[in-house]
């Protein structure tokens, strides 16, 4: 280092496209240059070199910069950290965890990317992104195609420094672009906010890295979509539409190949048990305690939720795992009605258990998948509710089945405690999305206010 005549002049604004200003200073008589893309990013190098003579720091007559600042050169790509990034997180990450991780720096990359010769086409370019840029084992461990492996070396050349993020103007267009999906129209609030979340995140590694000394998204004022927590009452079936749908079901796709029959079980465990569909998915008959007459039980331990091959260890399509948002080796033990105990017992009596006694399997034997149970759910809705019912939300998912369960206990006035240990929700959790009355029963609750009413005439 040396201690050398520095002149430090102003920011100027370039006619080509980008980058679009320059810093220039000059060190001994050696004119230097920073080029950004943005004003505010300018201005802010400009200061930090304006700091450094003030506090009279040497100058380094061959990169111009002074002790403080020569290793600040924008060198790593977000790209770049977004894969070191998703090295870190992948391993200790649920499959659906990772999913929701690899759609948010897929966002974010296709955000940071410049306007360089060759771009590929945008559907290609989230293509490699999403089946093999961010998923684990990466690129560089499995064989590309060619376009793949182009689409991914032009990002790697595209992709805008990481240090880009500390412009408040271009942290706020990248979260400005999770809120629109790839044809224009309004993403989900739930959407936005997953996406948000894993930025913050990734964004606070940085900082971990020393790349950052704070997140850099603390600084931008930015209105994030208002989510709600609560479930439509739209969605939630009364005993009689409920059971209207349970035997809808037994009728989807003949009785021979019984489509239908085997999975109205499950659905049933869904309505009369609370459960989850993963839950009820995961279920095997050591499991059970089915008394011939009364209340019966189940207990929870595992659950089977549908994913896809590339985010599970296993390769395959469904996770085998603990009860959600519990220890691993936690189990929840929900009674369950005679009128459920009837159906589970006709079921074994039937179909008998998978292999691995698992209660509700495809005819292959395998695990039954999201779409296989969610079709026949459709199907059912149009043989057991009128047009006006199939057209509303009414039990659109076969979700709503626990939301209606968990509204009926309610509304039957059992304790929210009682209620959220059946489900496996906190009671704050419970009152603040289930707590929804049932379908028709406002028209209850009017006849006993126009009774009352009636007793002052």
């Amino acid at each position: 280092m040396k201690s050398l005549d520095v002149k430090i002049w102003g920011v100027r604004k370039r006619p080509t496209k980008r980058p679009a200003y320059d810093v220039r200073w000059s060190v001994a008589g050696n004119v230097m240059s920073e080029s950004f893309r943005t004003k505010a990013l300018a201005d802010h190098y400009r200061a930090k070199l304006l700091r450094a003579t003030r506090e009279g720091e040497e100058f380094d007559d061959a990169t111009g910069l002074p002790h403080s600042m020569a290793d600040s050169r924008p060198t790593v790509t977000w790209y770049a950290f977004a894969l070191r990034y998703l090295a870190m997180k992948w391993p200790h990450a649920a499959p659906n965890t990772r999913d929701g991780i690899n759609e948010s720096l897929t966002s974010v990359t296709l955000a940071m990317l410049e306007e360089r010769p060759g771009r590929p086409a945008d559907d290609l370019l989230r293509k490699a992104l999403r089946n093999w840029a961010f998923v684990l084992p990466g690129p560089d461990d499995r064989q590309l195609s060619k376009d793949v492996a182009n689409a991914l070396h032009w990002v790697s050349k595209a992709s805008q420094p990481l240090n880009d993020l500390g412009d408040p103007v271009k942290a706020r267009a990248v979260l400005d672009s999770f809120k629109l999906r790839l044809d224009g129209k309004a993403a989900a609030a739930e959407t936005v906010r997953r996406k948000r979340r894993t930025f913050v995140n990734a964004l606070h590694y940085a900082v971990d890295l020393g790349e950052f000394k704070e997140n850099p998204l603390a600084a931008v004022r930015w209105q994030k979509p208002k989510v709600s927590s609560e479930v439509d009452p739209r969605v939630v079936a009364n005993p009689q539409q409920a059971r209207a749908l349970l035997y809808a079901v037994s009728y989807v796709g003949g009785y021979k190949r019984s489509r239908g029959r085997r999975l109205v079980g499950l659905f049933a465990c869904m309505y009369f048990a609370g459960l989850r569909p993963a839950e009820a998915v995961g279920l095997a008959e050591p499991d059970l305690v089915l008394p011939e007459v009364g209340w019966g039980t189940v207990t929870l331990h595992r659950t089977r939720p549908s994913v896809g091959k590339q985010w599970t260890d296993s390769g395959e399509s469904h996770d085998d795992r603990g009860l959600k948002n519990r220890p691993a080796e936690d189990v929840r033990r929900v009674p369950i009605p005679p009128q459920l105990v009837a159906v589970l017992r006709e079921h074994l009596d039937t179909f008998g258990t998978a292999a691995d006694g698992r209660l509700f399997y495809s005819e292959g034997g395998g695990v039954v998948a999201s779409s296989t149970y969610s079709r026949a759910w459709q199907e059912a809705r149009q043989l057991a509710l009128p047009p006006a019912a199939v057209a509303s939300p009414l039990a659109r998912r076969p979700y709503d089945l626990r939301h209606s369960a968990l509204s009926t206990w309610l509304n039957a006035g059992v304790d929210p405690t009682e209620v959220a240990e059946r489900a496996g929700n906190s009671v704050e959790v419970l009152l603040g999305r289930y707590a929804k009355c049932l379908d028709g029963r406002q028209e209850v609750a009017n006849r006993r206010i126009e009774d009352l009413l009636r007793e002052y005439e």
